[in-house]
C-alpha cells in the first residue's frame, strides 16, 4: 500500500463479548482479529462511514455510536507496508443484540468470518493498534456493558507505541522489538 487509508470500525459489545472479524497473516504466521468497519469515501464523515460499512458488512443498523479515538498505525501485514488512519467507535445495535453469542456470521461482501469473542478470554491481537485499550476504557465507563474492568488483564493490548498518546506504553513492549506504530489523539 503505498498510499494513507482512512478507516471507520465500530467495537459492538455485549455481556462481556465483542463482535469482532477473524484474520490471519500467513507471512507471519499469526492469527488476529480486526474491529468491523472499513474505508472512510472522499467527502464522507467517519459516523457515516461506520454506519455505512456495518450495513454493507453485516446488513445490520446502527443505534447510539461514540468516537473513542483516532488512531494511526505504520505497519506491516502479508509482508507488505502499510498506513492507515483509523476511527474507532463504540457501537450499539439493536440487530446486532438479537444474534446469539454462539453464532458466526460473514461478511456479506467479502465472506470473512464474524463471531462475538469473550473478552476475558481474547488471547489474540485486536486491529487496529490501539482498539483494544480504546475498548478497555469505554467499558469501564460504559452503563450497557457487564465487561468487568479486570476482565482485560490478559487481553494482549495493541497499544501505541510512539507519538503522542493518552494512552501509557507497556513496558513490556519496546518499539526495536516490534516495528509496528500507532499514535493514539
Amino acid at each position: 500500500m503505498t498510499s494513507i487509508r482512512n478507516l471507520s470500525v465500530g467495537l459492538p459489545i455485549r455481556n462481556g463479548h465483542l463482535l469482532a472479524e477473524e484474520g490471519y497473516d500467513t507471512v507471519k504466521g499469526t492469527r488476529y482479529l480486526r474491529a468491523i468497519g472499513g474505508g472512510i469515501e472522499f467527502g464522507e464523515a467517519a459516523e457515516v462511514a461506520l454506519r455505512r460499512e456495518f450495513r454493507e458488512e453485516l446488513g445490520v443498523e446502527l443505534g447510539g455510536v461514540q468516537l473513542l479515538g483516532v488512531v494511526e498505525n505504520i505497519f506491516e501485514y502479508e509482508g507488505a507496508p502499510g498506513h492507515q488512519i483509523a476511527h474507532i467507535f463504540g457501537v450499539e445495535s439493536p440487530d446486532l443484540d438479537s444474534i446469539a453469542l454462539d453464532t458466526q456470521l460473514y461478511v456479506l461482501d467479502e465472506g470473512s468470518s464474524v463471531s462475538w469473542f469473550s473478552i476475558a478470554r481474547l488471547k489474540r491481537p485486536l486491529y487496529p493498534e490501539g482498539a483494544a485499550a480504546l475498548m478497555h476504557t469505554w467499558t469501564r465507563k460504559s452503563r450497557n456493558s457487564d465487561v468487568r474492568t479486570d476482565s482485560f488483564r490478559d487481553v494482549p493490548l495493541s497499544v501505541p507505541l510512539t507519538g503522542r498518546t493518552n494512552i501509557p506504553k507497556p513496558a513490556s513492549q519496546s518499539l526495536a522489538a516490534n516495528n509496528d506504530q500507532a499514535i493514539v489523539w
